[in-house]
C-alpha cells in the first residue's frame, strides 16, 4: 500500500490570476475600441465573473451576456443536473455579429464546445473569439484561445479554480483532482 503525504503541492509554478487578468484586458482593449464592438459573453462561473470585470474595466456600454452550459455538457446524462445551475442571460441579438466568448480556464475544450452549441441557440453570429485567463493544455477537442491571458502546461493533478477575493481581485485555488479509484476507496 502506498502512502501519500498529507499535503502536496503542484509541480509547476500556480499562475498569478490578477495577473493575467491584466495581461487579458490588455490585449481586448484594442478589439473592443473598434467602431463596432463584439459582443462579450461569459461562461457561468468564473468566465462570467471574467466578463464582469471586463465589461467594468473597458467601460463598455452594452451589456454583457452570461451562460450556463449545464444542459449542453456531453457529460449531463452521466453526472445529472448541477445543484448551482445559473440562468443564461444573453440581452442583445448576435446574429452576423463577432462575439468574444470568456472562460476562465482553458482545458480539454469540452466546457467551450458546449457554450458554442448553446450561443447557436440564440442565432448565428459571424465570429467566436475565445478569450482565456489562462490555457493550461491538455486538449481533447481542437479548440484554441485567440486572446489569452497566458499558456503553460499545469500539474495535471491539480485543479485550477478561479476565485474572487471581496475587492473583486481574482486569484486560483488549487484542489488536488481525486481519481476514481481514490473516490471508491474514500466512500
Amino acid at each position: 500500500m502506498t502512502h501519500q503525504p498529507a499535503f502536496t503541492t503542484p509541480t509547476t509554478p500556480i499562475p498569478d490570476a490578477e495577473h493575467l487578468y491584466i495581461q487579458l484586458l490588455n490585449q481586448l482593449r484594442p478589439v473592443f475600441a473598434q467602431s463596432a464592438p463584439p459582443a462579450l459573453i461569459g461562461i457561468h462561473r468564473g468566465g462570467a465573473w471574467l466578463a464582469e470585470r471586463l465589461h467594468r474595466d473597458l467601460g463598455l456600454n452594452e451589456p454583457f451576456g452570461t451562460l450556463d452550459i449545464s444542459f449542453y455538457r456531453d457529460d449531463y446524462a452521466t453526472t445529472g443536473i448541477r445543484t448551482n445551475v445559473k440562468t443564461t442571460q444573453i440581452p442583445f441579438d448576435i446574429e452576423n455579429r463577432t462575439v468574444v466568448l470568456c472562460d476562465d480556464i482553458l482545458n480539454s475544450g469540452r466546457s467551450v464546445r458546449a457554450a458554442l452549441n448553446e450561443i447557436f441557440e440564440f442565432g448565428r453570429p459571424a465570429s467566436v473569439q475565445l478569450a482565456v485567463l489562462y490555457d493550461r493544455g491538455g486538449r481533447q477537442l481542437p479548440i484554441a484561445a485567440q486572446i489569452k491571458g497566458d499558456a503553460g502546461e499545469f500539474d495535471p493533478a491539480y485543479k485550477l479554480v478561479l476565485e474572487r477575493d471581496e475587492r473583486n481581485r481574482f486569484c486560483f485555488r488549487i484542489p488536488r483532482r481525486v481519481s476514481h479509484a481514490e473516490s471508491t476507496k474514500e466512500s
